[in-house]
This record gives structure tokens, C-alpha cells and sequence, in this order.
């Protein structure tokens, strides 16, 4: 389906009953709701509202890089929500989209039943780090817009946060590479800019205030999201940090195992409502 949400179009898909609990998924950097796909199939019994974040998959991809601000699209989502007259739901992100649920559910805590975050964080804690990663940004991000798309992804691709990927099937990998092939330079360069992790400010500071059950997932081959999942732990109120034998993209490297924890962590806690 189709929202326009504060001006730009959201490509959103809706998987299941309106009966079941709802099931919000909000996908990576290059990524779209095809990421979801695999897991998608093992949650039955859940409706399923997977979205393309702005700039990303089949939702627009403005020129103006100010639309592309964490708080806009915080809005954003809160619109679409809104519309679809969603109350109360568990919110599941991954890498940007779980830096982008994490922050939604600083700025909308009453909507948010439970949250699940898979390789995410809260940002950058000190100005120095996140100016240092809006250069960074910003330069990857004129890199896309000079070398196109091809050029990016093949460089993307073979960043060693990635490296775990390269033992999946060739039929995984290429159904990666088609996600990624599939983005426009534009919305790319525009999410780095806007909505990167340098860009967005940090909540830290909201992680004791969050006392909704979190599920924190990390591969354990990513050092660098497990060491931030084990600080996030220790702040929030009720957290429970899990890790799986996999590298930053869980349910892409082991999707039985990340659908089958994810849905023992819903059932469970619907259990104890």
C-alpha cells in the first residue's frame, strides 16, 4: 500500500490479520522491506507492517536532504501510524531502523508495546564523534552521487562489518546486492546526510526513562553492536541483551534462528499480559 505522509509517498506492506498483533519492521541502510522476507513467513501469527524508511525501497526519495532528518521521519512514522490506526504495537528495527525505532520510541513511549532492536544503537554521545561522523557521512554520501550506485554497492558490500556475509549462499548474497542495487543514489546520499548516525542526536540519556520490555540482538561476531547492546543494557530499565553466531545482519545470516527468537520473545510476553 500507499501513504503520503507529510508530503512524501510511503511505499508500506501489511502481511496478516487485523485481528493479531501488530508487527512493526523498520529495515537498514540500503535496505527495503524485501530484507524482511524469510522472517516474514515464520510470523504467522502476527500482522506484519513492514516499511520503506524515506529515501530507501519504493518510498519516495526527495532532493531536499532537511526531509531526511531523524525527527522528520520520526514524524513521519508517527503519521503513518496514525492512519493505519495503530494504537499499541511491538516495534522491531534493524542497524538504522533500530537507531530509528530506538528514537521513536523516546519520542512516542505510550505507542510502544515492546520494542526489538537487532544491531542498533542510540547514536553518538559527544559532538566531537558526531561531527567527525558527519564528514564521514557527507563524503560517502558525494562518493555515491559521483561514482552511481554500481560503484557504491560493490564498495558497501565489502566493508569488514559486513565480511560474515561473504560465507552465505551465493543465492542470499545476490538477493542482498539486489536490495541495495535496487535504492536511488539520491535517497542514499540524502539518509547519510539527514538521518545518519552523525546527524541524529543521541538518546542515551532516554534509554533509563524506556520501561517497555526491549529485546537487544546482536551478532556475535560484531564486536563493536555487541559492546554498545551490553552498555544499552545496563541503563535501560528492562532490557535483555541476546546474541546469536552471526555478524551485524542476523536475520539475513541466520533467519530461522532471528525469526524463531523473535517470536519466543512475543509470545512470551503475551503470554505474561
Amino acid at each position: 500500500m500507499k501513504l503520503i505522509a507529510n508530503g512524501v509517498r510511503y511505499h508500506i506492506e501489511v502481511v496478516g490479520d487485523r485481528a493479531h498483533p501488530v508487527l512493526v519492521l523498520l529495515h537498514g541502510f540500503t535496505g527495503s522491506t524485501a530484507t524482511w522476507k524469510t522472517a516474514i513467513e515464520n510470523w504467522r501469527d502476527y500482522r506484519i507492517v513492514a516499511i520503506d524508511l524515506i529515501g530507501h525501497g519504493q518510498t519516495e526519495s526527495p532532493a531536499d536532504e532537511s526531509r531526511y532528518a531523524m525527527e522528520r521521519q520520526l514524524d513521519d512514522l508517527d503519521f503513518i501510524f496514525k492512519e493505519m490506526k495503530l494504537e499499541k504495537f511491538t516495534l522491531l528495527g534493524y542497524s538504522m531502523g533500530g537507531r530509528t525505532a530506538l528514537a521513536y520510541a523516546c519520542e512516542f513511549p505510550d505507542r510502544i508495546d515492546q520494542l526489538i532492536l537487532e544491531s542498533a544503537s542510540p547514536g553518538l554521545k559527544s559532538e566531537v564523534a558526531r561531527e567527525e561522523r558527519r564528514e564521514r557521512d557527507a563524503q560517502l554520501a558525494t562518493n555515491i552521487l559521483d561514482g552511481g550506485l554500481e560503484q557504491f554497492v560493490e564498495k558497501w558490500e565489502n566493508i569488514p562489518l559486513f565480511d560474515s556475509q561473504k560465507s552465505l549462499p551465493e543465492h542470499v548474497r545476490q538477493q542482498v546486492k539486489q536490495e541495495r542495487l535496487a535504492q536511488t543514489v539520491q535517497g542514499l546520499a540524502n539518509s547519510l546526510k539527514g538521518m545518519g548516525t552523525g546527524s541524529q542526536r543521541s538518546y542515551w540519556d532516554c534509554l533509563p526513562k524506556l520501561d517497555m520490555p526491549i529485546l537487544l540482538l546482536t551478532g556475535e561476531l560484531d564486536l563493536k553492536f555487541c559492546a554498545i547492546a551490553r552498555e544499552m543494557e545496563e541503563l535501560l530499565p528492562n532490557a535483555e541483551h541476546r546474541i546469536i553466531s552471526a555478524g551485524h545482519a542476523i536475520h539475513v545470516e541466520k533467519p530461522a534462528e532471528f525469526a524463531t527468537m523473535v517470536m519466543e520473545r512475543l509470545n512470551g510476553i503475551n503470554e505474561e499480559d
